[in-house]
């Protein structure tokens, strides 16, 4: 390992992924074990798992000691598993996260990382609608309706001028996260443009990389008009967020809430909420908060 190259923690949010997540640990533990010169360390984030996904993570942590895990039995949506495994960004240079059903492979990961170790950004994602971009399987028809009618939504509110904000597969700095990782309040699969939004909120430089991706079958996204309405409704409430209306919305707390528990929707966090352990939250073993930094 260099002592000089820069140490890198991915997560990988995992929801019932008994079927799918051993040999994506597999590849990208041996992946990054013989080509990346750097500390590797990659944390998988259960969320709300009733499967045997745990019991597949602890054998991959067996055979690979760079893979670690930490449990959440309550359902926190993936963005809240993402929100809560970017409290490890302290442990590392470069922090990342990649879906759990392998759609995204390894050296395409690294490519990501690369990008921010050549160029003066602070955040690289993969895009699958930029020229260059190999994708070997399509999504679904309607999904991929889905998908850029969302992106026509997400332009309307937030003009980011990304092409794709929800491709799994992200890489950030370390300064970058601590920056904004008090303004990640959507817990569900609108997190992504959450990050990105306060990226560039805060001023932050984003690079969208063309990737190779594959479509998985197997996916526990399930497009309808209650997961549609379950993103406007979080769009509507980030827009708010970064308006100056937002804090006299406060009352509407208990709407809020309720709104999306109708939606059986991951509750988003309220500001006040980041000092407190989420309920139910599991947390790393101290003796797995291994510091990756290169400083």
């Amino acid at each position: 390992m260099s002592a000089f190259a820069p140490s890198l923690l991915l997560l990988i949010p995992a929801y019932n992924e008994e079927n799918r997540i051993g040999p994506v640990l597999e590849d990208y533990a041996q992946y990054f074990g013989q080509h990346y010169a750097g500390k590797f360390r990659l944390v998988v984030v259960l969320n709300g798992c009733r499967d045997n996904t745990l019991g597949v993570v602890q054998e991959a942590e067996i055979r690979h000691p760079c893979i670690s895990h930490s449990v959440f039995p309550g359902a926190i949506g993936k963005g809240g598993a993402l929100i809560e495994g970017l409290k490890l960004a302290p442990l590392a240079d470069i922090i990342g996260y990649v879906d759990a059903d392998g759609a995204t492979p390894p050296k395409a990961f690294h490519d990501l990382v690369r990008s921010l170790e050549t160029q003066s950004i602070a955040c690289a994602i993969a895009s699958r609608w930029v020229p260059g971009a190999i994708v070997h399987h399509f999504q679904p028809e309607n999904r991929r309706f889905a998908s850029r009618l969302f992106h026509l939504f997400v332009e309307l509110f937030f003009r980011m001028r990304i092409s794709d904000t929800q491709c799994g597969a992200k890489v950030m700095r370390r300064h970058a996260v601590e920056s904004i990782h008090e303004r990640l309040t959507l817990a569900d699969l609108a997190f992504d443009v959450n990050l990105l939004y306060s990226m560039q909120w805060a001023g932050f430089k984003i690079q969208e990389i063309a990737t190779e991706w594959s479509d998985k079958s197997g996916s526990k996204v399930v497009f309808n008009i209650r997961t549609s309405l379950n993103m406007l409704l979080s769009l509507v409430r980030l827009r708010l967020i970064y308006s100056p209306f937002y804090r006299w919305l406060g009352p509407l707390r208990p709407l809020e809430a309720w709104l999306y528990a109708q939606l059986r929707a991951p509750q988003p966090i309220w500001n006040d909420q980041h000092s407190k352990a989420r309920a139910g939250a599991g947390v790393i073993p101290e003796a797995d908060r291994t510091n990756l930094r290169s400083d």
